[in-house]
């Protein structure tokens, strides 16, 4: 079966001067699926999001978002798209029901107001509709600003860090609607710094490095690359040492001690290392144990291990042009 891509970009490059913010980047997103682009800040994530709306112009590279040439359709583009930024693009003085038909009528959406009604009930926000926006709390103005981005019905919708700042309510509210979102055939493509974030609604995720897609792949193939972490606590200090050789023998990999824990651990892509083999190894060793686990990984592993090494230039969260070329 062929897949068809929503976006598609190949070696897009951009500089700020001297600094190289993206250095070819190639990324993919299937149609009707969830990518989250994942990454340290000042990684290239804004930047990217930037010139796939068509905010900025590349320097190098090609990319077509739903069908048509980044640069040579930019109009088509953005009459396709979808888009929430990092920061609102509400207008605190008028009402949520006044923002969103002033945004159809700026898209010459037909019947705006009966738009506007559809997605502010859609998103909860009826009985807030006319009060100054100005009013309402940040989880309610983030889902007008949703809402605002969705007035066309995209079919490309770019959420750059949408939920950053939220409470788990506010949050799971806008989850509910990206979910909702990609049933009805929406692609989208998510920026978050919030790990559970992706693992819980991208299909796929590209982890971008120094302004390069680094590794891709679905949650589960990502963790895959890291492995399990198994960790054992010892009830005497001094068998710490004879607890690492075992973990050392049955796993090849190296492992790291943990003196005021009294614990080892080690991470590994055996899978025929399981915890009852690990608890009885361990007593024929003579290993006395206080307790032992086995951890399957998180995405909070994949991003620290695929990601070691990579230190963002201290400056403005989500400003690419802050690492150093």
């Amino acid at each position: 079966m062929t897949t068809t891509y929503a976006v598609l970009s190949e070696g897009l490059e951009k500089r700020f001067g001297e600094v190289r913010a993206l250095r070819g980047l190639d990324l993919a997103v299937a149609e009707g699926t969830v990518c989250g682009m994942l990454g340290p800040n000042g990684a290239g994530k804004t930047t990217a999001v930037r010139l796939l709306t068509t905010l900025l112009r590349p320097d190098a590279g090609s990319a077509r978002i739903a069908g048509h040439d980044l640069v040579r359709e930019a109009a088509a583009v953005r009459r396709r798209i979808g888009v929430t930024g990092q920061d609102t693009s509400i207008d605190g003085d008028l009402t949520g029901r006044e923002n969103l038909r002033l945004f159809a009528r700026l898209h010459r959406v037909g019947g705006a107001a009966g738009r506007a009604d559809e997605l502010l009930d859609r998103f909860g926000l009826t009985e807030a509709a006319d009060r100054p926006a100005s009013g309402w709390s940040g989880g309610m103005r983030r889902r007008l600003d949703l809402a605002a981005s969705l007035i066309r019905r995209p079919e490309v919708l770019f959420l750059d860090e949408p939920t950053t700042g939220l409470d788990p309510a506010s949050r799971t509210l806008i989850w509910e609607a990206v979910r909702e979102l990609t049933r009805e055939g929406t692609s989208v493509l998510l920026t978050t710094q919030y790990l559970e974030e992706a693992d819980r609604l991208a299909d796929d995720i590209a982890l971008v490095d120094r302004g390069r897609v680094a590794h891709t792949g679905s949650p589960a193939e990502l963790k895959a690359l890291v492995g399990t972490h198994a960790e054992v606590i010892v009830a005497d200090p001094a068998a710490l040492a004879a607890a690492a050789g075992v973990l050392d023998r049955l796993t090849g990999s190296q492992p790291s001690l943990d003196r005021e824990r009294n614990a080892v651990g080690v991470v590994t892509k055996d899978a025929t290392v399981t915890l009852p083999h690990l608890v009885r190894t361990l007593d024929a060793a003579g290993v006395p144990l206080l307790d032992a686990s086995l951890r399957p990984p998180t995405l909070d592993d994949v991003f620290l291990r695929l990601t070691e090494g990579s230190v963002a230039f201290a400056g403005r969260p989500g400003d690419d042009k802050e690492r150093a070329a």
